[in-house]
Formats: C-alpha cells, structure tokens, sequence
C-alpha cells in the first residue's frame, strides 16, 4: 500500500529542517491522504521531502516527526531506535534500578514513555501514532529487556487531546500492585498502576543525591511527595520535616522511612503555602529548605499566576534560612525558562532582604535527555542557592 503524504507549508519544512520533531495543524498544507495514527511521508509544497512522521488528525500536533530519511518504518526500525535507546542507559544500572529507558522527543521516539522500575516496566503511548504501534511496542519490549511485567499508564491528560481513551493496566505479565526500588542506595516502595507520573518521578533522582550532599543541620522538604529528598538529606541532616498536602503521600513517606530505617525523619499533611506562614509566625529557622511543587504553569496562560505562586514560596522559604542556609528550589513547568525562574528568585530574595548565592543549576536526570532544537524537552529547573551574610 502506498505511504499517504501531507504536504507542509515552508514554515513548517523550515521548523523540522531546524531540528524540532513537531509540525503544528496551522502549517498542514494537505492532509487529505492520511489518517490518524499512520506514519506519513512529509513533503513541502514544492514535492521536497522532509521526512516520515506520526499523523494525528485531532491534535494541535498534526506531525511528530520519527526521521528525516527515506528509509522503511517498520518492524526492524522500532527495533533499533528502541535499542539505540537503551544503550544510552547502559550502567545506569549500577546507580539505580529505576529509570527512564525511553525519553519520547529526547531519544527520537516522540510520543513515546518507557520507564523500569526493576523489572517491571511502564509504557506510555502519548499520540496516536504511537497508541497505533503500541502492540508491536510491547512485543519488542518483551523480546528486547524479558521484563516480569509491562503496564500502560495512558491515564494522562493529554490523551484527551489526540481523542484516546484514558487507560491504566496490564499490557503483559504480572505486575505487583506495590514494589520496591532502589536509587543511590535508597529504597522506595511504589505502585505502577496507582502511584503519580508512571510510579515515581524519575527525572529528579539525580537532584535528590545532590540536595543529600549539600544539606545539613534542620531540613524542611516541601511537597515531598514519597519523601525522595527528604531521606536523601536525611543521611547528612540532623532532623528533616517533609510536607505535603496529600495524606496518601505522607503515609507513603513514612512507609519509605521505616523501610529505609531513618528515625531522624517526621512527615506531615499540610498546605505548603499556609506551613510556610505558619513556621514564619512562630520563628522557626532551618539550615536547609526544599521546594519541589508540581508545576504550576500548566500552559502559558497561567504564566503570572505560577510566577506569583513561585515568588511566595521562595520569599517565606528565604525568611526562614539561617544566614548559610541552603536553598534548594525546583520548577517542573516547561512555560517557566530558567531566566524567569532566575528573575522570579532574585525578587523573593530582594523581598526578603537576603543575599542569596545561586551555587549550582541543575536540571532533569540524564535518563531525560533534551534535545537541541526541541526546547519541550527540557522542563525541570533546580537551583541550589545559599543565604549569605
């Protein structure tokens, strides 16, 4: 049968010329061929072609493209981006048994999630095109890794976008409704079907071992979700209090404490924003405070909100620092640039009449790798800052 084509208009052949993997429904010239999920040929208006891409025929997204050579997709070409994939993995193994295996865009594959938690693995098909392929996914999968398990945690909400159903289950094999992992030598219980993100939230392991190098005396961790840096800090802090809202969350934490025999950890529920008052109320000082909220810039509508949010976090945070105190703050909203997270922690400090260091900057797991000329894929901002005198 032959490969349906769109036809892109130069703006879109100039943007994956550039380097970007996406084409949006606005530069969609003629689409008339193709149907949603197919892989495409992508030609511009003047017949020159541009490359293969996933098609969705409903998301603002119209063309994901998979390669810019005319070669054949097929089973053989999963196979190897897949493989190319997982050897860029290779001895992450030694440093943790949970990690991102498949980065969609990041590795070339957009659309694209494949997680391992020990040997038990999460797949996420974000796109048509990839929910198309998503049995012959599997298939190599199990051929490629022989993992005990490969569960689907399609139940995000941009699925709803490309008109795909919401779905979390077993695709193969049999996978515990709770397991535990270990990442630099601590141990996490977690739950594949139930737990957020794909179980876990992967792309900030290697900033949880750097807050545990550099944190000490009295710790807060804010919005500690399982208590990742929380117990990593917890090796080198005297005593290290973790909030978050969800009592789910803190009961989890607290299992992870026990199972990781850290007694000089307490969990409780709170309102980050209300305990920062409340701790600013009653003079309370630490030596080191994390703020790892979810990201509040859902879009970039929702940018001057996010921005006051993350200010007032920051601000209380810096008011309870002793002076040498460690600031470690996080954002996970793409719409968030470093610059403005930069401009946004220089007013809290300019508020709060503190003289803060910015000592390093650190981004996602290098499970999460970005990729040049796809700026979407990086997202996670950490600055490790220091009060001074």
């Amino acid at each position: 049968m032959q490969q349906p084509v769109v036809i892109v208009t130069r703006r879109g052949a100039d943007r994956a010329r550039a380097g970007h993997l996406w084409i949006y429904r606005s530069d969609v010239s003629d689409a008339s061929a193709a149907i949603g999920g197919a892989v495409v040929r992508v030609t511009d208006e003047r017949g020159r072609f541009t490359g293969q891409a996933l098609y969705s025929d409903r998301s603002e997204i119209a063309l994901r493209l998979l390669t810019w050579r005319d070669e054949a997709i097929d089973r053989a070409w999963w196979q190897a981006r897949l493989r190319s994939s997982f050897a860029r993995r290779a001895g992450l193994e030694r440093e943790a048994d949970a990690f991102r295996l498949v980065y969609a865009e990041g590795d070339l594959l957009p659309s694209l999630i494949v997680d391992r938690y020990a040997d038990v693995l999460v797949l996420q098909t974000l796109s048509q095109g990839t929910e198309a392929q998503k049995s012959l996914l599997v298939e190599l999968l199990v051929e490629e890794l022989q993992p005990r398990a490969i569960v689907e945690r399609n139940d995000v909400r941009v699925r709803r976008l490309e008109g795909l159903e919401m779905r979390a289950g077993p695709l193969y094999g049999d996978a515990p409704a709770e397991m535990e992992i270990a990442q630099h030598g601590t141990r996490f219980l977690i739950a594949p079907l139930a737990g957020q993100k794909t179980g876990a939230f992967l792309d900030q392991r290697e900033n949880h071992t750097a807050a545990g190098h550099i944190a000490r005396g009295r710790a807060l961790d804010c919005f500690t979700f399982n208590g990742a840096f929380a117990l990593n800090m917890a090796r080198t802090c005297e005593h290290v209090t973790g909030l978050d809202i969800s009592m789910e969350a803190v009961n989890a934490a607290r299992r992870n404490a026990e199972l990781n025999n850290a007694s000089n950890v307490e969990f409780r529920e709170a309102n980050v924003f209300d305990a920062l008052r409340e701790y600013e109320d009653a003079h309370a000082r630490f030596d080191t405070i994390v703020l790892d909220p979810p990201a509040f810039a859902k879009n970039r509508a929702s940018l001057p909100a996010a921005a006051r949010g993350y200010k007032e976090i920051n601000l209380r945070a810096l008011k309870l620092l002793e002076p040498g105190g460690t600031l470690i703050t996080c954002t996970c909203s793409y719409h968030m640039t470093e610059q403005m997270f930069q401009e946004m922690l220089a007013a809290a400090a300019a508020d709060a009449h503190a003289r803060v260091q910015i000592i390093e900057k650190r981004t996602q797991a290098r499970d999460h790798p970005v990729l040049v000329g796809v700026p979407e894929t990086l997202y996670l901002k950490c600055l490790l800052a220091r009060v001074v005198d």
